[in-house]
């Protein structure tokens, strides 16, 4: 007979525990990703748990901005975690992780810099994957309302009276 914390899986304290014993940057289970902070976790549909946390930093790669947390690129990147865009998904994020000899990319973080990732992602910058990935952040990470205070964007201004007399002409640095 099973017990029910063996029914239900990890705890939240367990998956914490096990994450800061490891020091990792993403934790990587069956079905699932979390951060090492544990400020976000996620679960897998189609993609590997593996691949799914290289399209996390990746996008951070890609547009890097330190005051966004992660998972705000985990919404961005779910998108990929589909059937039907599995396989070119996992093509390219095979691409990368040779790109980043042998060590797997969302891995190189502990043993590599940041410029080094950019220096790989550089190298496939002109294939149709990092294209994709690349266009399509732009939607998935910056039409996210929770992320528009972050950069002082108050979103659309026509249900407040446009933008003429709210500030429109108000730029003191030109």
């Amino acid at each position: 007979m099973t017990t029910t914390s063996q029914q239900r899986g990890l705890t939240r304290r367990e998956l914490l525990s096990r994450t800061m014993a490891a020091g990792a940057s993403f934790v990587v289970g069956s079905g699932f990703v979390a951060a090492n902070d544990a400020a976000w976790a996620t679960e897998m549909n189609a993609l590997k748990p593996d691949s799914f946390a290289t399209l996390v930093q990746m996008a951070r790669d890609i547009y890097p901005h330190d005051h966004v947390a992660d998972e705000y690129y985990v919404i961005a990147v779910k998108g990929y975690d589909t059937p039907d865009s599995v396989d070119d998904t996992e093509a390219g994020i095979e691409m990368l992780n040779a790109a980043a000899r042998g060590k797997g990319f969302a891995r190189y973080l502990d043993v590599g810099w940041e410029r080094d990732r950019v220096d790989m992602l550089r190298g496939i910058e002109d294939s149709a994957f990092f294209q994709k990935i690349r266009g399509g952040l732009v939607t998935g990470l910056y039409n996210q309302k929770e992320v528009w205070p972050l950069f002082g964007y108050e979103g659309e201004s026509y249900s407040k009276g446009g933008y003429i007399n709210r500030g429109f002409d108000d730029i003191t640095w030109l």
